[in-house]
């Protein structure tokens, strides 16, 4: 597998996978994190909502067999899906949140926007494809899709300009459009950057997923059990930071530039974090691997004497 996992030494080190445990991969993806919590001696039980992701992973299947449970399933339905199985807690969590780069660089996948592809971009091969979106949204519903997921400043011209140009069932077809509805950014950043990333999420529905596994995940954790999370935008790391420093029992006063502007409620709290803030990736990494260079990661653990 050419997979290359994020902050892998970062993960292992805040997961703790050890020889007897059970843990959880809700994103199996290219299998990086799998074979690194495996050599660790635990069992482990996998999940992705692509059957090309489960199907790349039938090798490390057959490496491990009795260990690793390689199940096709949305990790927002952990709870349901490990419960099939008899699975009621977990020594470990571990979510990589986001596109894999199978899909980025697969191109007929329809997620990247530098090389031609249908236009699809479904992380598993049911449901509405982006095609059916920005074919038959009202400009205005398109607009807010831009905005809400993309953070796209520029989403009611995108929009008017993909209506008026629509039908559109080719990446390239729409990034083009995009490009030349947004003025050139000085950071060189793609002008298509921000309006695919917005399609991927509300085609995928990833935000309400994250919301879903994180409660699912925190809920399974046995005492002294770790969840950790990798993501890479500013709309996964918020719903992350908020889940995880709430489930540790924190809370915002008025203003975040409050050098206290994080209390401990009164009442003692079952979880408690393993960061401060988001940790980022090495300079070595970021060179190494430029996907990386907006990973932010962020761990909790449920104390002992709080059973799940």
């Amino acid at each position: 597998m050419s997979h290359v996992p994020v902050m892998l030494e970062e993960v292992l080190h805040h997961l703790a996978p050890a020889p007897g445990e059970t843990h959880l991969d809700g994103t199996f993806g290219g299998g990086g994190y799998a074979q690194a919590i495996l050599a660790s001696g635990c069992t482990l039980y996998a999940l992705d909502r692509d059957p090309d992701a489960i199907a790349r992973g039938a090798a490390l299947l057959a490496r491990h067999p009795g260990r690793l449970h390689l199940l096709q399933a949305c990790f927002g339905d952990m709870v349901s899906v490990l419960a099939e199985g008899g699975v009621t807690q977990l020594d470990g969590v571990v979510l990589d949140l986001g596109v894999s780069s199978f899909q980025l660089d697969e191109a007929a996948r329809g997620f990247s926007f530098r090389s031609d592809g249908p236009l699809d971009m479904r992380m598993g091969h049911d449901g509405p494809t982006a095609a059916d979106l920005v074919n038959t949204l009202p400009e205005a519903e398109l607009a807010d899709i831009l905005y809400q997921f993309g953070e796209e400043r520029h989403s009611r011209r995108i929009a008017r300009n993909i209506v008026a140009g629509r039908p559109f069932h080719t990446t390239l077809a729409l990034a083009e459009v995009i490009r030349k509805s947004v003025p050139r950014d000085p950071s060189g950043m793609d002008g298509a950057t921000r309006s695919f990333q917005a399609l991927r999420i509300r085609v995928n529905d990833e935000l309400g997923e994250i919301e879903r596994g994180l409660a699912g995940a925190l809920s399974l954790l046995a005492p002294g059990g770790r969840l950790v999370v990798v993501s890479f935008h500013s709309l996964e790391d918020r719903i992350v930071k908020r889940v995880l420093t709430e489930a540790a029992g924190r809370e915002a006063r008025a203003s975040r530039h409050d050098p206290a502007s994080w209390a401990v409620r009164p009442t003692a709290a079952p979880y408690r974090l393993l960061t401060r803030g988001a940790e980022r990736p090495g300079e070595g990494e970021t060179r190494s691997n430029p996907r990386a260079r907006s990973a932010r990661l962020r761990a909790i653990i449920r104390l002992e004497g709080h059973p799940a």
